[in-house]
């Protein structure tokens, strides 16, 4: 179903082990941050179909996932609000953040 983009388990991306780790990785991740938001990136030639995940605070996490439903079923299941990043774009805290991660190196 998913893996990560560094960590691909030896028995690839769509095999259970790497859809538990997607799973617990995201379920962690919200679970850690507050006001967090789900946005679906759609596949490019290059890549499959990927979540971002993003807190509050602008800090934010990528998974690769099958598709667009199963993205959807996935910020249901870990409760938080999903947006099409064609549609809304990515939120400025974000960027924000990333420019702070920047600086700091």
């Amino acid at each position: 179903m998913f893996g990560s983009k560094g960590a691909e388990p030896s028995s690839g991306a769509g095999s259970k082990e790497a859809r538990s780790e997607t799973i617990a990785h995201l379920k962690e991740f919200v679970a850690g941050h507050q006001g967090c938001e789900a946005f679906i990136e759609p596949p490019t030639r290059v890549t499959q179909t990927t979540m971002v995940i993003v807190a509050d605070t602008g800090e934010w996490t990528r998974r690769r996932v099958p598709d667009t439903a199963t993205a959807r079923k996935v910020a249901k299941q870990l409760g938080v609000p999903v947006f099409d990043v064609n549609l809304s774009g990515y939120p400025s805290r974000m960027r924000e953040w990333n420019e702070k991660q920047r600086k700091r190196s």
